[in-house]
């Protein structure tokens, strides 16, 4: 077909005028597209146009770097009618350079030909850890779900139904911010960052009322219908009866108001602990005994447990079952936690201190019933190298109920009945026997009184807990503290390596010697008289040997106070 020349004319004007638009476009598109990113593209001010990625991201970068004091101020976080403060690090909150640079590049080419534009920076958040960090406030504007749950009384389960509440959704909460940080004029002009709303909506717990009422008839019910027994492997079986299924059979939500039935082997064990305790055989540490010599280790035994995470969960398995209802337990062997070998490598094999003290009136004094309880309850402590030993921490409270009886003690400055009375000497002993031991002393007190029973300065009083004795083992090997007694004196040996050939003491001359004042008190069961004893100022050094040369000594300095004469009467008239 031929084309008429009017109209062959007119398409290769057409054609033409095409052809212009195309390298128009084309020049256009290529200035554009100088490097990966789009002329004339800037993130939060910042130009990133006609550069590589790599060249983009560095340029963002250190725009961001150079502004890291500003994009580091907390975030004000609005929700309802109270406000929070979100610091950008502790909630993962950042601008993530390479996926804003893959965006700025990713767009679409025409628009750059026609001017610069701002692309939108992406922006990092940890769901999770901004709802944590709002909570708080939250919880002020907000209304907490009801958790479903079956809880039981005694063996009766009680239902207990979901009801909706007013909270944060982690992922809304996150995309708001998200979306409102940071500014441009954070940058540009260091303005505070802008303040964000996050919505608070309707929280609904996953379990349903329905669910709740279909696992109160399907499991709840059934599983304190009837016991369940449990094969043991060494033949023989036990006995899980409803009230241990109750007390152990878990049936609340978690976060999200999901229930997830689970029976916990803790409860479990605690419920059947009679029973075990007649087919498990439980680990022995290895440890020492000092019988009037060298101690001696006597070797761990490993144990035998049923294991209990097991079992819970097959017992789980059953419980909506009907009865007769049957699980086998399975065992395991628990090795002791310490073994001969590492006590072996102590090296507690000699005797490195000992100190006695003494008092009197035999063993059914109280106060000497005290001395013997505490003594026993420290016999055998090991203290491995490094380690802090505390008395206050070793016993623990020293009352009635762990076989304290009354006995004098000083309380504000007089003798008056009271638990525990005596310990003091135990503390003095074991003091002493760490300290020619050659141990670290970190904490203790002298008496405020000097009593002729206790070495002057290197004594130590206790009283729980504000008053303690401590010392650490600041030697390589570990040490063994052994204690007895007889009717009339205290001893605490010490048993490890020898680090020291010989610690002794020197003590000053008295001074600043002040005499004991005269007191009445009034007469009673709980009045205690003393015949008064001088006050005074005296130092003692802890003088270290070894190869026959002192090495290094101590200074201890200790102020006693004069002990008035309590007399339990009337003052006489002197006029």
């Amino acid at each position: 077909m031929r084309i008429p020349r009017l109209h062959r004319t007119g398409l290769v004007v057409a054609g033409a005028a095409l052809l212009a638009v195309a390298l128009t476009v084309g020049v256009s598109a290529g200035y554009a597209y100088t490097g990966d990113v789009p002329h004339g593209t800037t993130v939060l001010g910042v130009d990133i146009g006609a550069k590589s990625r790599g060249e983009a991201e560095a340029a963002l970068s250190a725009a961001l770097a150079r502004h890291a004091e500003a994009l580091a101020v907390p975030v004000p976080v609005r929700i309802g009618g109270e406000v929070a403060e979100v610091l950008p690090e502790a909630v993962g909150l950042a601008v993530d350079v390479p996926a804003t640079v893959a965006r700025a590049a990713s767009r679409n080419p025409f628009e750059a030909l026609f001017g610069g534009r701002e692309v939108d920076p992406v922006v990092t958040v940890d769901p999770q850890r901004l709802d944590e960090a709002l909570q708080e406030t939250a919880g002020k504007v907000g209304e907490a779900m009801t958790p479903p749950a079956i809880e039981f009384d005694g063996t009766t389960p009680r239902p207990v139904y979901p009801e909706p509440g007013l909270g944060l959704d982690p992922e809304l909460s996150a995309a708001a911010l998200a979306a409102a940080w940071p500014t441009r004029e954070m940058l540009s002009d260091a303005a505070p960052p802008p303040e964000v709303e996050v919505p608070l909506v309707e929280i609904n717990p996953v379990t349903t009322a329905a669910d709740v009422d279909r696992m109160l008839s399907e499991l709840a019910r059934p599983a304190v219908a009837a016991p369940v027994t449990v094969d043991l492997p060494a033949g023989g079986e036990l006995t899980v009866t409803p009230e241990v299924i109750a007390a152990s059979l878990r049936l609340t939500s978690d976060a999200r108001g999901e229930i997830v039935p689970r029976v916990d082997p803790e409860a479990l064990r605690e419920g059947l602990a009679d029973r075990l305790a007649r087919v498990e055989r439980q680990p022995v540490d290895a440890h020492f005994v000092a019988d009037g010599g060298p101690p001696r280790i006597v070797e761990e035994v490993d144990g035998e447990l049923v294991e209990l995470e097991r079992l819970a969960d097959d017992l789980l398995a059953v419980l909506p079952a009907p009865e007769p209802r049957r699980v086998a337990a399975t065992t395991v062997v628990t090795r002791a936690e310490v073994t001969a070998a590492d006590l072996a490598e102590l090296g507690v094999t000699e005797q490195v201190s000992t100190f006695t003290t003494y008092f009197d009136g035999g063993l059914s004094e109280p106060r000497a019933q005290n001395i013997v309880r505490v003594a026993e309850m420290v016999d055998g402590a090991l203290v491995r190298p490094g380690e802090v030993f505390s008395l206050n921490g070793h016993t623990g409270e020293r009352g009635y109920a762990q076989g304290f009886v009354d006995a004098p003690v000083i309380l504000n400055g007089r003798l008056v009945p009271g638990v525990g009375g005596g310990i003091s000497q135990f503390t003095t002993t074991l003091f002493n026997a760490a300290y020619y031991a050659g141990l670290e002393d970190v904490e203790h007190r002298p008496h405020s009184y000097w009593y002729s029973r206790y070495p002057p300065v290197i004594e130590a009083t206790i009283f729980y807990p504000t008053l303690d004795m401590k010392f650490r083992n600041n030697t390589p090997y570990g040490v063994l503290i052994d204690t007895s007694y007889t009717s009339g004196s205290v001893t605490v040996t010490m048993w490890s390596t020898r680090v020291w050939d010989e610690i002794v003491t020197e003590w000053g001359p008295r001074r600043d010697i002040t005499s004991p004042p005269t007191r009445y008190l009034e007469p009673g069961p709980d009045c205690i008289a003393t015949q008064g004893i001088e006050g005074f100022t005296q130092d003692a050094w802890r003088i270290f040997r070894r190869g026959g040369a002192e090495v290094k000594r101590e200074r201890f300095t200790w102020r006693y106070d004069p002990q008035p004469q309590f007399i339990c009467g009337r003052e006489p008239d002197r006029r």
